[in-house]
Parts: structure tokens; C-alpha cells; sequence
């Protein structure tokens, strides 16, 4: 089993930083590609930005330049670090990781962490 741990959501004004963890655990081979996703009220989760297992990442257009996803291999853990934040940011942040326990590699998901960008 593997089991992804997130950590770092909360509130913060307009304007503010957060930095969200991901940490993934359980018998693992290999932690390939990882990222971050949201979801609003009532609408599908929607990618914010991915990172393959060599750093080359991906970011959707409304958080470039803001938002920064890195990750520690050693660790199997990614972080999002949010600068910048805007209360349409506020959302229900979810990690996803492509995680190898044997022969293929399947997609897991933490349980999400919330974020909320408020005064």
C-alpha cells in the first residue's frame, strides 16, 4: 500500500505565501511523476502544477510565476510553494503521485489539504 501524507494548507490574507507538503510512504519502488491539483466548490479538480522525477515541470497558466513546485527524490516528497496568493486560489488542494510498486506504476492521491485566502 502506499499512502500519500499532505501538510501546509490553511488561511492566509491576499498576498500571502504557503508551502503545501507531500510525502509519500508505503512499499514503494519508485515515485515518478508528482503534482498538485484543485478543486473548487462544485467543479471537476483541475491540474496546478506537475513535476517528473527529473525536475521538468508543468504549470496551468493562473498560477505561473506565483506558484513553484519542487521535490526531494531522496524523500519521495513534493512541495508547492505559493507566493502571491488570491482568494480564487482558495480551494481544496490534492497531491498525486504515479508511484511503482512493482511493475507498472499506477496513480494515488492524498486526501487533500485546504486552502483559504481570505482577509
Amino acid at each position: 500500500q502506499v499512502q500519500l501524507v499532505e501538510s501546509g494548507g490553511g488561511l492566509v490574507q491576499p498576498g500571502g505565501s504557503l508551502r503545501l507538503s507531500c510525502a509519500a510512504s508505503g512499499s514503494i519502488v519508485t515515485v515518478n511523476s508528482m503534482g498538485w491539483y484543485r478543486q473548487f466548490p462544485g467543479k471537476e479538480r483541475e491540474l496546478v502544477a506537475t513535476i517528473s522525477r527529473g525536475s521538468i515541470t508543468v504549470y496551468a497558466d493562473s498560477v505561473k510565476g506565483r506558484f513553484t513546485i519542487s521535490r526531494d527524490n531522496a524523500k519521495n516528497t513534493a512541495y508547492l510553494q505559493m507566493n502571491s496568493l488570491k482568494p480564487e486560489d482558495t480551494a481544496v488542494y490534492y497531491c498525486n503521485a504515479y508511484v511503482r510498486i512493482s511493475i507498472s506504476s499506477k496513480p494515488y492521491w492524498g486526501q487533500g489539504t485546504q486552502v483559504t485566502v481570505s482577509t
